[in-house]
């Protein structure tokens, strides 16, 4: 697959071993009540409510969980409300960083965050900045198993996808138009195929190369911007050599 950010990969793999699961199921709760409260609580006419609510179940969120935060979202039961946002700037090295924010205060998210890339050795940038780095796309991830690759790759090209991965070693990773991507995941559940995850991805255009201690730098940075509980998700066009990260 080409221009895939290296970390979504390293993301997933560190999620699937993540001890931290109330902190995934924070984020995942965030999601699906400002889903809910955008579009509704009927996950047939709220595509990001059902995308929400796959993700939710993959991480095996208990169904009572998932409930209670559509029915906060819809002001049925009492809950917070939350803005979403966009940041964008540079790591060390120059690596382009985005990420997606959830939050009920932005003016101390913000801080926290330029705090946080200032920290580690990066800024902070205006809007724009870097977004014209990446390309907005739908990933889909089915868990490979003993499936065939080729009859895979089949069904997701007549699904719609636009490009196809068995480069990881658990998951075949499906790329789609933003606007085809729960179409594509429906498509792909009806003939069989169980949806590891559904979502909305930045993937960059090209990515920067980061070695020696540069790419440790860059890894800190990363996993202190996802521990954040205000940003939802984080983006970045590095690319580092696997023997670095173990």
């Amino acid at each position: 697959m080409s221009g895939h950010s290296k970390w979504s990969t390293i993301k997933r793999k560190k999620e699937a071993t993540d001890q931290k699961r109330g902190k995934i199921f924070t984020k995942l709760i965030k999601e699906i009540m400002v889903a809910a409260k955008s579009g509704g609580s009927d996950e047939e006419a709220n595509p990001r409510l059902r995308q929400a609510v796959i993700s939710a179940k993959a991480a095996n969120m208990p169904m009572d969980n998932i409930k209670r935060a559509i029915q906060k979202g819809t002001g049925e039961l009492p809950g917070q409300s939350f803005e979403e946002a966009t940041y964008e700037g540079y790591g060390p090295g120059g690596v382009a960083i985005m990420m997606d924010v959830l939050t009920d205060n932005k003016n101390r998210t913000v801080a926290e965050i330029r705090h946080l890339i200032t920290k580690h050795g990066g800024n902070l940038g205006e809007n724009g900045s870097v977004a014209w780095m990446f390309d907005r796309k739908g990933m889909i991830t089915i868990p490979k198993g003993d499936l065939d690759e080729d009859e895979v790759f089949e069904a997701a090209l007549d699904a719609g996808a636009e490009d196809f991965s068995s480069e990881e070693a658990e998951d075949f990773i499906i790329t789609t138009a933003p606007t085809e991507l729960m179409a594509v995941s429906d498509a792909l559940t009806a003939k069989g195929y169980t949806v590891g995850s559904s979502q909305l991805d930045m993937l960059p255009k090209n990515l920067q190369k980061i070695e020696g201690e540069m790419a440790g730098k860059v890894m800190t940075l990363m996993e202190s911007l996802e521990d954040h509980d205000d940003i939802q998700n984080v983006f970045a066009n590095f690319d580092i050599d696997e023997e670095l990260l173990n």
